[in-house]
């Protein structure tokens, strides 16, 4: 179970990594508290979703290494019957586990346990697939949002209906299908806490029948949540003129900082220039959200002959690529670094593809 869905994550990872690095340098909007804000590029914000799906994988893989076998202990975990079997010969009880250990394909048995290994290791397992969860609903409602933007879309086949009252539309049915399987992924977790929580003494059988239930589900849930990730980042859309249109109506007042240190490199008053700005983005800012009209500051500020110094320089102060600071370079050194070492071991499993019933 743990192998599947490792595979299926590192392919995930792997397209997405792709994806970020084909990105790295188109500039975007960034935005926080879903309000615009400084820029970034296409290929960072992919990398913000990839550090997470690496930890993910780093998690599943540490969580399956520590999984260790009963052994052979006995009805309350004394190992009692065997060495009674073994005539009080406590060397070759303890051969034994660990031969039975070997034949089922561990590394390591538990030292103690009751009748069962500690329902902890439960919790463990499930941990780590709903923390997976948790990404994965981050990761496609990000996508949900942009694709509200018209800035990137999941893959849209060419008969597929996008909503059968609007013909018009383009849902993101994929990214909303990985959200609301991963609510579901992230609840199963409650299962095995409460199982731990309730166990008596050496061990009681209520928790059998909730085990059968939510293990199997909780990894197959996984399962069809990556699947469907993995068709999504195979085929990302991106609309870079979307993107450059958004941009150009908001960063005239990323920008304002740097006209004013500009003005002030050639000469002008910093604190003559900053009491311009401010009208003039206050008055641009009106215009936009009370007559619906289009940003209009840098065309203020054209007009004003106090910015007669600058005009010269104003195409490469507004240049978007100036305002995203290092984050081709993050993107390089991440996914050399810390993105592709974890890929290698599942080099093998990479030209799996997906295709989804719709």
């Amino acid at each position: 179970m743990y192998t599947t869905v490792a595979n299926l994550l590192a392919r995930v990872i792997d397209r997405l990594a792709n994806f970020a690095e084909k990105y790295a340098d188109l500039p975007t909007l960034g935005f926080t508290h879903y309000q615009p804000a400084q820029l970034t590029t296409v290929g960072k914000r992919a990398c913000l979703w990839l550090q997470d799906l690496v930890m993910d994988m780093r998690n599943l893989q540490r969580a399956r290494e520590d999984l260790r076998f009963r052994g052979v202990k006995g009805t309350t975990g004394t190992q009692a019957s065997f060495l009674q079997l073994f005539q009080g010969d406590h060397e070759k009880v303890e051969e034994l586990d660990r031969k039975v250990t070997e034949m089922t394909g561990f590394k390591k048995s538990y030292l103690v346990t009751g009748q069962t290994y500690s329902r902890k290791v439960d919790i463990d397992s499930l941990c780590v697939l709903a923390s997976l969860g948790a990404t994965v609903h981050k990761i496609c409602t990000d996508i949900r949002l942009l694709a509200n933007l018209k800035e990137i879309e999941e893959p849209f086949e060419k008969e597929q209906i996008g909503s059968s009252a609007m013909p018009y539309k383009r849902n993101p049915m994929r990214a909303e299908r990985c959200c609301s399987l991963a609510r579901h992924l992230m609840a199963l977790v409650s299962d095995p806490l409460q199982t731990a929580a309730v166990q008596w003494l050496e061990r009681t059988l209520d928790d059998s029948a909730n085990r059968r239930i939510s293990l199997p589900e909780s990894f197959l849930t996984a399962d069809i949540i990556l699947s469907t990730l993995q068709n999504i980042t195979e085929g990302l859309v991106v609309y870079p003129k979307v993107i450059e249109r958004h941009i150009r109506h908001e960063l005239p007042f990323m920008a304002t900082e740097n006209i004013i240190m500009a003005m002030v490199k050639a000469g002008g008053n910093r604190q003559d220039c900053h009491e311009k700005i401010r009208v003039l983005s206050q008055k641009a800012a009106a215009a936009v959200k009370q007559e619906g009209g289009d940003n209009e500051l840098l065309a203020r500020v054209q007009a004003d002959p106090y910015f007669t110094p600058i005009l010269g320089q104003l195409d490469s102060i507004l240049d978007p690529k100036t305002f995203i600071g290092r984050a081709p370079q993050q993107v390089t050194r991440f996914l050399s670094e810390e993105v592709r070492p974890v890929l290698e071991p599942y080099k093998s499993k990479m030209d799996v593809k997906t295709e989804l019933q719709l």
